[in-house]
């Protein structure tokens, strides 16, 4: 309680006293809102007990690369044992740059075009056409690579494949692009692209609409072409959503497909496209040594983790942008 005085009198104003405990009171804030969402958090729930379960809990196993694996008995602690074997190995060097080198052509080549399609999807007039063709290129996201692979290898393969039958009524001769090492990581680039291309630009697709169409509007007024407006208002305006993607994309760019190159590879080309996922497969489990095998994963996760971190904080820098 305190005390005015003024010409009029004095007078008596009450005063709430200063309350300290800040975290506790946004701990009761939290609670507040998880309890008023808790619909949606049970939504949630099964997605974050399937990651839990087999992504956070596979983790203690990450402790067997430091160690030699026993059988019989308790395992022995081996150190950096495994890592030195892993970067002294000529092998994995190999097994390391194709892997660099297919994810860059993978990144490089597929990123932009579900962008390119979600802007050309925009321009559809016809909400029907529309909606058929988006069904359509979104079919090979729901297809395994097994199909995929057979599907490749019946189109390509020489030299009764279709594309060879195109090049020899062209008079060119045929070309064996599965067990080429010239043209297999462009195989895997094609048949990606057309795997992901539609499923990808659902999320520019999303972006785009959400644009207001007055920002449109008032461009047509000033005159401004269908280009002019996708290049200053479309393209600044889904900024965000394209680096988001690219950071996440780049968390994803030591994988390489594994199942995409295991179904697709032969011992023609396996020194070209041997990727670090398969020689995980190939010394974990099919030679049975657990250590170096979890070492090259472990190895692979940590370049991920740096390159989603170092990237997210290179954007924030430049745009201001990030993933959170």
């Amino acid at each position: 309680m305190s005390i005015t005085t003024s010409k009029f009198g004095t007078k008596k104003i009450p005063v709430e006293p200063i309350r300290f405990g800040g975290s506790a009171g946004k701990r009761t804030l939290l609670g507040k809102r998880i309890y008023r969402d808790r619909h949606l958090y049970m939504m949630l729930l099964p997605v974050m007990l399937f990651f839990f379960i087999w992504h956070y809990i596979p983790m203690w196993g990450a402790r067997i690369a430091f160690q030699d694996v026993r059988y019989i008995g308790a395992n022995e602690w081996a150190g950096l044992k495994h890592f030195r074997m892993l970067f002294s190995s000529p092998v994995f060097f190999k097994v390391f740059l194709n892997t660099v080198v297919i994810s860059a052509m993978k990144i490089g080549f597929c990123f932009p075009l579900p962008i390119i399609l979600a802007f050309m999807l925009n321009e559809v007039k016809s909400s029907a056409y529309r909606k058929g063709l988006q069904s359509v290129l979104y079919i090979p996201h729901f297809l395994s690579w097994v199909v995929i692979a057979g599907i490749f290898i019946s189109l390509l393969s020489s030299p009764d494949g279709i594309m060879n039958q195109i090049i020899v009524f062209f008079g060119g001769e045929p070309v064996s692009f599965m067990t080429s090492t010239r043209h297999i990581r462009w195989v895997f680039v094609g048949s990606e692209a057309w795997r992901s291309i539609g499923w990808d630009s659902i999320l520019y697709i999303a972006a785009i609409n959400s644009i207001s169409q007055d920002l449109y509007d008032a461009a047509t007024v000033d005159g401004a072409t269908k280009m002019q407006q996708a290049i200053r208002i479309t393209l600044p305006s889904i900024v965000p959503t394209i680096i988001t993607v690219f950071i996440l994309n780049l968390g994803f760019f030591m994988n390489a497909g594994f199942d995409q190159v295991f179904n697709m590879m032969n011992d023609a080309v396996i020194n070209t496209v041997d990727i670090i996922d398969t020689y995980v497969y190939r010394v974990g489990l099919m030679k049975g040594n657990f250590s170096l095998g979890t070492a090259a994963g472990l190895f692979k996760g940590v370049i991920g983790l740096f390159l989603i971190l170092s990237t997210d904080r290179a954007s924030r820098k430049v745009s201001g942008e990030g993933v959170w």
